[in-house]
């Protein structure tokens, strides 16, 4: 279990993220076309997944807008945003801004996604959405950065992001 806060006030996940250099749990989110989403379906591409509890807040949707510019310019990488968010609002989120290089991906059928990667928050009123995290995945499916963002209500640190993505 890791703790990260709210506003200074501490909220608990269900566990802790996959660990540097070990296989990235597979998932099953659902996106803008209600088709089922693996990470195996992004095999050979590094996948950047900007993990937020709703784009329905100013620093998930900043996180959003950075990382559609500066992953945006890679062909080798992708950046997954997932959350908790319907995915008709994640596309209407994404039009509206003009994000035409990262792809929201939706945890409504299930939050396995985010009890496998230990981000499911436990208590406090975030109950049942995820912390703000990145994760950073090889085109092998190996974990080659992790941040869990210590307060939820800041932004990740984008250039150890950039960096690790090569």
């Amino acid at each position: 279990m890791a703790t990260v806060t709210l506003q200074g006030n501490p909220l608990n996940t269900n566990g802790e993220l996959p660990q540097v250099g070990t296989d990235a749990p597979d998932f099953n989110l659902t996106n803008g076309d209600l088709a089922h989403v693996s990470l195996k379906d992004y095999r050979g591409k590094k996948c950047l997944l900007n993990i937020v509890p709703s784009l329905d807040t100013p620093t998930c949707a900043a996180s959003a807008r950075k990382f559609n510019e500066t992953v945006g310019e890679r062909p080798d990488a992708v950046c997954l945003v997932i959350s908790a968010d319907l995915p008709f609002a994640q596309s209407r989120f994404c039009s509206i801004e003009g994000l035409d290089n990262v792809y929201g991906l939706s945890m409504m059928k299930s939050k396995n996604f985010a009890k496998d990667y230990g981000v499911l928050i436990t208590d406090g009123p975030l109950e049942g959405l995820s912390a703000r995290a990145v994760v950073i995945v090889d085109e092998e499916g190996k974990v080659i950065y992790t941040q869990l963002v210590p307060e939820i209500a800041d932004e990740p640190d984008y250039d150890a992001a950039m960096q690790a993505l090569g």
